[in-house]
């Protein structure tokens, strides 16, 4: 108890400080950094911060170039960064500049490879926390991609990310460098061998060829690995998730094109996510309570799902599913014979729709799920939605814990007409609805989707639910 106490009060104390320190480099980027007077008043504040080692704590909670700023502070602080245990060679800004811009991505990726290659050379920490690089690079860039790597590897990275978004050439593929798969036994009698992968506590590959021959290199390896994450490698093809000494409990493995089977036997998994059910067996997860899918939108692939899920289904607390278009089906069946999710607390699908079906047929996702608190509904059209047709009456069938539904892509057409007021309907304890952003598909239907939310829905909405309006 005491030691928890003692936490809390330094977490406390650190935020405190952490104002003083935005407060200090806000006023001294203000214009007066020239001012004799100022630099004293800056350097006596300085003085009465905590030690070194705190300060630095704190500076890796700022982003990598707001901590590089602070170096204008005053002598103490010039070198204060360059020992964060956290790089984080993230700049959302600059990936929206370059999305679908050719010329400017060019740039940027030099702008992003020196600025990288300049804070690992000054660079001073020998552990490291945190190492995450996210940028659309290409293969040119394997070489320095190698090193970077190999600078978090050999510095006991606990959390190590790689996002290199190559989605302007998909089929080249930066690939795990094989030199750095070496078992432990063999590398504790190499002494030149820095790489280590001991420390890694979370491991996210993304867009980076890695096989399963190599993702079992990693379980092995890494005796206190808890989240592993692999998106759009090619080179998995059967993949085996399973032992009883592994210490996962976040396991992603998405848009693997070419995956055959992936079998997951973990007990002390919590969270999974899957894009692809083919070959899909799951066994042997008893602490499994949030699932992450994409299946095909209609009877038989929804089946298919529940019998995946079939020893794990009556634990889940979150169920996200992504129900995509299933090709030829004009149709779609009704959802019948859904198993109960009795402890299922939080309800997400992201529906890709094709034109005006009805959405209510989705309802029974909601029905099955008694003791349900929170629904989250994304619709992304992938046609125009229609409006040739009357809206049709819901079907009565109350539910007693459902607090919360968030709407996103709502457009006014019968079928959100009609989900809507099954829910009004039914959901008796209802407390609030949020309408949020609307179709990626038909961005230019934003403003006038919005509109008609905001002229459809105040009247249909009783008083005591809260309606908020994105």
């Amino acid at each position: 108890m005491l030691v928890t106490r003692r936490i809390s009060y330094l977490q406390i104390f650190s935020y405190c400080i952490v104002d003083q320190v935005l407060m200090l480099l806000l006023s001294c980027l203000g214009g007066q950094c020239g001012e004799r007077s100022f630099v004293a008043h800056v350097d006596d504040r300085i003085s009465q911060l905590p030690p070194d080692d705190i300060l630095v704590d704190i500076l890796s909670r700022l982003s990598l170039k707001e901590a590089a700023r602070t170096s204008v502070l005053s002598s103490r602080w010039i070198n204060l960064w360059k020992h964060t245990p956290s790089l984080d060679f993230d700049d959302k800004s600059v990936l929206r500049k370059v999305y679908n811009q050719d010329e400017v991505l060019k740039i940027e990726r030099r702008k992003y490879v020196k600025w990288v290659n300049s804070v690992l050379r000054s660079h001073k920490s020998t552990v490291l926390k945190e190492f995450r690089i996210h940028f659309p690079l290409n293969t040119s860039g394997r070489k320095k991609i190698t090193r970077w790597l190999e600078f978090a590897l050999s510095r006991q990275v606990q959390k190590l990310e790689l996002d290199i978004q190559n989605y302007h050439d998909p089929c080249k593929e930066y690939l795990f460098p094989d030199g750095f798969l070496i078992p432990s036994s063999c590398r504790d009698n190499n002494p030149c061998m820095l790489v280590d992968f001991k420390s890694l506590r979370s491991l996210s590959l993304k867009s980076v060829g890695v096989s399963d021959g190599d993702i079992n290199f990693f379980l092995d390896n890494c005796p206190l690995l808890e989240q592993l994450i692999v998106h759009e490698s090619e080179k998995v093809l059967h993949l085996e998730i399973c032992g009883s000494s592994l210490k996962l409990k976040h396991l992603e493995i998405v848009l693997c094109s070419k995956l055959e089977s992936l079998k997951v036997s973990v007990p002390g998994l919590t969270s999974l996510r899957v894009t692809s059910l083919d070959g899909l067996l799951i066994e042997n997860v008893p602490m499994l309570v949030d699932v992450s899918v994409r299946c095909g939108d209609d009877c038989a692939p929804i089946r298919h799902l529940f019998d995946a899920l079939s020893c794990c289904v009556s634990q889940l607390q979150t169920l996200s599913l992504v129900l995509d278009i299933v090709e030829g089906r004009r149709v779609l069946g009704e959802l019948l014979e859904l198993p109960q999710m009795p402890k299922l607390k939080k309800l997400e699908i992201e529906y890709i729709a094709r034109g005006d079906e009805s959405l209510t047929r989705l309802a029974a996702l909601i029905r099955a799920s008694p003791c349900l608190e929170e629904f989250v509904f994304q619709l992304n059209w992938y046609l125009h939605p229609r409006k040739d047709r009357e809206v049709k009456a819901t079907i009565s069938s109350p539910h007693h814990h459902l607090k919360l539904f968030k709407f996103g892509g709502y457009y006014g057409s019968p079928s959100d007409v009609e989900l809507l007021s099954y829910v009004l309907g039914n959901c008796v304890v209802l407390e609030k609805i949020i309408i949020g952003r609307h179709s990626i598909w038909l961005p230019e239907l934003e403003e006038s989707a919005r509109k008609t939310a905001k002229q459809q829905l105040p009247p249909l909405i009783p008083r005591h639910i809260e309606l908020v309006i994105l």
